[in-house]
């Protein structure tokens, strides 16, 4: 992703090879995604047979300072680049241009060609990148909300030191927020907390004066290295991390340390847990440790068949469960055989669901009289044995009745040692019944 040196480097590319050029022609992809503000004709017409004066940067963002406005401004986004054809030599690595490559391509946004012959091209092929036509680029945002430039204007360490002291959030997403200071991306914040051996996850404001000039110290000298070398990361030292950033978790290294990865100001963020200790608030020390346990998650998935998360949300789980239960038996504590009928439940809650309907059914089939008590009665039978018992349940003088009448006072009697109602209108009727019957007898 296009960071300050990348952007440094093409406004440099423009600034040696097309100032003072006129511009002849220009294309302008139909894409109101990345063409912001402005329609594609009216910024043809902004261009053509003006005069390239400067090329400026602040930040991520360039613009071409013509010889009178509106100007077009340039936000790299994620694929943002710049290409020139006709330059023989250049830093950049991504603005030479081959005879046999397609051009413009087919990603192009801006196309200029100059009176000289030289052709400009500005591509985006993620579609992140954003370009407008402005009367002053500096004066309205996103130029305007930028904090000061990290390579044009260095803060001293007392003002640095200072700027931080007043900031409770990680190191890391300060660095990254463009308001505080601008051109630091997510490889330069991890490359310049590396060689700070400072824990993305620290908190600003617990950083010391002496830590914050190495911090300040490292930001100038990773982002003047890499602008050096025109954004050439093969020319980067082989100490810097950055070259094992893009390694899968687990066999990344640097100086022979394990490099770990966590999620920091919201970007993947890599740091040596060795080198860089988390010496912050304990806040911060905790979500550090939530952090990590990802990062085990991410390796586990590499090449492990365990994975830890999964059994830090059971643990949660189950407290929510425990929690649950107490809850349970509090409101039932007034009832004590309501009570035994919940610790009965929670031995088992895999078992919960299947208890607490045969309680309703116990209810609702005492409710609806013999025929009720004779399902209960057949629970253990087959179920032609129990359709049979029940025709013969529906029958007023079956032989059976003192039987049937002796297992109905068991099961209702079975039932209120279970701490549940048993009506006695269930029971009389069949006394009442079962009477005759045993006249007939």
């Amino acid at each position: 992703m296009p960071e300050l040196p990348e952007v440094e480097a093409a406004r440099r590319a423009i600034e040696d090879s097309c100032i003072g050029k006129k511009i002849v022609r220009s294309i302008i992809a139909d894409d109101s995604k990345v063409i912001d503000g402005v329609s594609p004709i009216d910024f043809k017409a902004s261009l053509e047979g003006k005069t390239i004066v400067a090329a400026n940067r602040k930040g991520k963002n360039m613009w071409i300072e013509l010889d009178s406005p509106p100007f077009p401004t340039f936000q790299f986004g994620m694929a943002g680049a710049i290409y020139i054809k006709g330059v023989a030599v250049t830093k950049y690595k991504r603005s030479a241009v081959k005879d046999d490559d397609e051009w413009p391509s087919k990603y192009s946004k801006v196309f200029l060609e100059l009176d000289d012959g030289l052709e400009l091209s500005f591509t985006d092929k993620r579609r992140f990148a954003r370009v407008r036509s402005l009367e002053n680029p500096v004066s309205v945002p996103p130029i305007s909300e930028l904090g000061p430039d990290a390579l044009l204007e260095p803060m001293t360490v007392d003002e640095f030191y200072k700027a931080l002291s007043k900031k409770k959030i990680g190191i890391k997403a300060l660095l990254l927020d463009q308001s505080f200071i601008s051109g630091i991306g997510n490889w330069i914040a991890d490359e310049v907390l590396y060689q700070a051996r400072i824990h993305p996850m620290q908190s600003a404001s617990s950083i010391s004066k002496e830590d914050c000039a190495t911090l300040l110290k490292c930001i100038n000298e990773v982002i003047e290295k890499a602008v050096e070398v025109g954004a050439d990361s093969s020319q980067y030292p082989t100490n810097w991390i950055f070259h094992s950033r893009e390694k899968k978790p687990g066999k990344a290294v640097v100086d022979g340390k394990k490099i770990e990865f966590i999620t920091a100001g919201g970007r993947t963020s890599a740091f040596v847990p060795e080198l860089q200790k988390n010496t912050g608030a304990e806040s911060t020390k905790a979500a550090g440790k939530r952090q990590q346990g990802k990062v085990q998650k991410v390796e586990h998935n590499d090449g492990d068949s365990q994975d830890e998360e999964p059994e830090i949300e059971e643990t949660a789980a189950g407290k929510s469960k425990v929690k649950q239960r107490g809850i349970n038996t509090k409101r039932t504590s007034t009832n004590k055989k309501s009570k035994e009928s919940n610790s009965d439940n929670d031995e088992n809650d895999s078992d919960e669901g299947l208890k607490k309907p045969s309680v309703k059914a116990k209810q609702n089939r005492s409710s609806k009289g013999k025929g009720g008590v004779q399902k209960k009665k057949t629970g253990g039978t087959s179920p032609s044995a129990k359709r049979k018992l029940e025709e013969s349940g529906d029958e007023e003088d079956t032989d059976d009745d003192d039987n049937e009448q002796d297992k109905d006072h068991k099961l209702s009697s079975k039932t209120q040692s279970k701490g549940k109602k048993t009506t006695k209108r269930t029971a009389e009727p069949r006394q009442t019944r079962n009477k005759p019957s045993k006249k007939k007898k």
